[in-house]
């Protein structure tokens, strides 16, 4: 039968609770079936269900924390040797029945008491710290403790030859020629077989007897156990004993294995986060290579937009900003006033396409006291405000023609006049202009009046879509992830493979703006902190599909011929020559064009 054992939080003696319900519920209450006295367990902590053949435990106070070897958990399938805490108590989980009963007090019972009893300190020390080195420290003065030990050294293997990382002797001070104290055959022994080993008597061991390191230390009784994690051996525990009295035995190498399976686990963890940690350095030193004040980004078309930045921020040339919604044309603009001379004096925004038709005007000049209903006091406008510094135009697209013409006029002059007022007043202002459409065509259907274009578009900054940018869009994908992990959840966030790929996949259609809000949900809903493609929405069946070459060259080859035939109004010959194809050619694409249609 399954069953627990759990070592209370005072230290008193284990006691071996059988896991003979489908739910067996622990915590502080009473009305549990494992009380959980003290130690900061919560009334009711979590439960242990058996289904299908398995046991898995899990929270049931959303306030509870489950360490499962040492990693929190809200859920986790239990497997044979888990070591489980809850509040200050541990809690082992033996899924076979290994003969576990209550016995009378004996010498052999208060040893493994005794052990035990080590293992929970040392459990206690793992969960209160994130010092790799105190922890491990900790745990050679455990083993030295345990085992009586003269030295105990760790040995890690992190660049393929085993060093000395700690050496604790029995005085518990730390030796300065670890290296010089310890068997290098037998810990080849070990690396080569990847199985603990004890050395009862060194010096009359058939296989080591003969090792120079072996004969220069006088070694008695040695014990050598890997810390293995994921397959892979991380490191190696050593034990040295220099009296012939005290030989290690087969009992001892049994505890010593469970210290060193939770070893290879604190190392394990260790490492990844320091890989974590130093790749998220390497992004923010990435990130501040690549940004130009508040914009991120390193493609081609983002450094021409760069350099025209600071070519003409320093000067009052009036600018027009285009892009599709979310480019950061926002950015862009503050980018310019922060760079120029004006950079101390206001920057000030309007959206032209957010305020009515009717109150744009008084936005935009000011009003004075009773110039229509509900002006009940003298206002400036934004020209007003912005004074001396810079007046961002957003969505200047969208600003009706009647104004147009007050606005050319407040350029060409560089007045205003108040609604309801007939004083001209003086400003000082730098322009710039942004819209998500293409102005030109505008001025063309009569929407946008032609000489207001040419006075806003003395230079123009055209923005990429975020879809054409490549390795930019993860790029500001990590900052944003950098940003609201910290921010939303409190802990560093990290992209999956699937989902770089997946975002490179994606249209974009809403742009950087759309990025940011996919990465807000990412962080709020993911589990382990590590994003999925299903955490962004981006699953494989939202995505564009990849057509073999041969399918996608035709689709090129069918959207380039349309665009061509639209320059041309449709004129089937001159697209022909500009393409230098047979006219046949165009002929039979319309026809399949209409097919399809």
């Amino acid at each position: 039968m399954a069953s627990v054992v759990l070592f209370p939080a005072d230290l008193s003696a284990p006691v071996v609770v059988p896991l003979d319900r489908r739910v067996v519920r622990l915590g502080a209450a009473p009305d549990n079936d494992v009380t959980l006295a003290g130690g900061g367990a919560e009334a009711h902590h979590a439960h242990i269900v058996y289904d299908n053949g398995a046991f898995t435990i899990g929270v049931t106070d959303n306030t509870a924390l489950v360490f499962v070897n040492g990693k929190k958990k809200k859920s986790q399938k239990l497997a044979d040797g888990d070591l489980i805490q809850l509040g200050d108590h541990v809690l082992r989980f033996v899924f076979y029945d290994h003969g576990l009963k209550p016995k009378a007090p004996s010498v052999d019972s208060d040893v493994d008491t005794g052990r035990f009893n080590a293992l929970h300190r040392f459990a206690m020390r793992l969960m209160s710290s994130w010092d790799l080195d105190e922890i491990l420290t900790s745990l050679l003065d455990e083993l030295i403790a345990l085992t009586g030990a003269d030295k105990a050294f760790l040995l890690l293997t992190l660049d393929g030859r085993a060093r000395v990382h700690l050496g604790k002797n029995v005085e518990a001070t730390t030796m300065a020629t670890a290296e010089d104290a310890i068997s290098d055959s037998i810990v080849h022994a070990v690396l080569e077989s990847g199985e603990p080993l004890i050395v009862a008597d060194a010096l009359s061991h058939e296989d080591f007897k003969t090792s120079k390191s072996v004969m220069n230390l006088k070694l008695c009784s040695v014990m050598c156990v890997p810390l293995v994690a994921r397959a892979t051996t991380l490191g190696l525990f050593y034990l040295g004993n220099d009296n012939a009295v005290n030989h290690f035995g087969p009992e001892l190498l049994e505890v010593v294995k469970v210290f060193a399976s939770h070893a290879a686990l604190i190392l394990d963890t260790a490492i990844a986060r320091r890989e974590l940690v130093k790749n998220i350095k390497g992004l923010e030193e990435e990130l501040e290579d690549r940004r130009f004040g508040e914009l991120i980004g390193a493609c081609d078309a983002m450094r021409d937009v760069y350099k025209k930045i600071s070519r003409i921020a320093t000067t009052d040339i009036s600018v027009l900003i285009e892009g599709e919604t979310g480019t950061g044309k926002e950015l862009v603009a503050r980018a310019i006033h922060q760079r120029s001379n004006r950079a101390k004096a206001p920057f000030v925004v309007i959206n032209c396409g957010a305020i009515p038709e009717n109150l744009l005007e008084s936005e935009l000049f000011g009003h004075v006291r009773g110039a229509f209903t509900g002006a009940v006091a003298t206002t400036q406008g934004k020209f007003q405000a912005a004074n001396g510094g810079t007046l961002f135009l957003d969505e200047i697209g969208e600003m009706p023609l009647p104004l147009q013409v007050k606005i050319l006029r407040a350029i060409q002059e560089k007045t205003v006049v108040r609604v309801g007022d007939t004083r001209a007043e003086t400003v000082d202002i730098r322009f710039v202009a942004a819209t998500n459409k293409h102005l030109l065509d505008e001025v063309k259907a009569g929407r946008f009046r032609e000489d207001l274009y040419y006075r806003l578009n003395v230079i123009t900054l055209n923005l990429p879509a975020l879809r054409e940018r490549g390795e930019d869009i993860i790029l500001i994908g990590r900052y944003f992830l950098n940003r609201y992990g910290k921010e939303i959840s409190g802990r560093n966030c990290s992209l999956s493979t699937e989902a770089i790929r997946a975002m490179k996949r994606w249209r974009w259609p809403g742009n950087i703006r759309e990025l940011e809000n996919r990465v807000k949900k990412a962080v709020v809903f993911s589990d382990t902190g590590v994003i999925t493609p299903d955490d962004m929405d981006l699953g494989e069946e939202a995505l564009e599909p990849i057509l073999p070459l041969t399918e996608a060259r035709e689709v090129w080859q069918r959207d380039y011929i349309n665009h061509v035939l639209a320059l041309n109004d449709g004129n089937r010959t001159q697209t022909a020559r500009d393409l230098d194809v047979d006219p046949r050619t165009i002929f039979r694409h319309l026809e399949k064009e209409r097919e399809g249609a």
